[in-house]
């Protein structure tokens, strides 16, 4: 009998790890190895579960999905990590594809799509929908951004957490604790994203980070 590939899961949400993992155990060439709540859980558990494939949400408590799939992929380099997110894909998927994720799907995506993905990365293949596929193919081919996203664009992948983390409602002090960096680097995070989306004052940032994040999430 073939052996089947090891998924490993790593969202806060129960539900969405319950139903990835009742998705994924009823076939008949993959399972689940193990699951995590948080990006320092799941690096612990990825140790010792040896997965060849991670599922990984943008956000999460705890850490960052970038930041954690970084993370796996300098430990385990041989684990191919697939995100599964709310978040745009115009925003987010090639901020994870540099940081070392092999494929891109929205929550919202059909059933099938996770199915495929897996099995697309674990070919060695990398899994994109048409549109964000198109999207990258103009901007590195024909040197185009997408117009939606431009402005974000010129965050860094920290620049955004901390951004994301404003909208959420943290303060300075939260943010800090959360990412496990100084109080004065979150600070200096704040004046960059101040300077890069032409933002004068800390009101009218944290106007703006909440007005994004109720867009993402459909508030």
């Amino acid at each position: 009998m073939t052996q089947k590939a090891k998924v490993f899961l790593v969202d806060d949400h129960p539900l969405v790890r319950e139903w990835l993992a009742n998705l994924i155990n009823q076939q008949s060439d993959l399972q689940v190895c193990g699951e995590a709540e948080s990006a320092p859980r799941a690096l612990q558990l990825i140790d010792t579960a040896h997965p060849e494939v991670a599922i990984v949400d943008i956000s999460m408590e705890g850490g960052s999905g970038i930041e954690l799939i970084k993370n796996i992929k300098a430990a385990h380099p041989n684990v191919m990590v697939i995100v599964l997110s709310m978040h745009d894909e115009t925003l987010y998927a090639e901020r994870a594809l540099r940081a070392g994720a092999r494929a891109y799907i929205m929550k919202r995506e059909a059933t099938k799509r996770v199915l495929e993905a897996i099995r697309c990365v674990l070919d060695g293949k990398l899994y994109l929908s048409d549109k964000m596929t198109m999207v990258l193919a103009e901007k590195f081919v024909e040197g185009r951004v997408c117009a939606t996203a431009s402005v974000m664009e010129t965050l860094s992948d920290r620049e955004l957490e901390v951004f994301q983390l404003l909208g959420r409602g943290y303060s300075t002090r939260q943010i800090a604790a959360e990412l496990r960096v100084g109080f004065k680097t979150v600070q200096s995070f704040r004046a960059r994203i101040k300077e890069k989306l032409n933002i004068a004052n800390a009101a009218e940032l944290l106007r703006e980070a909440v007005r994004w994040h109720d867009n993402q999430h459909g508030a």
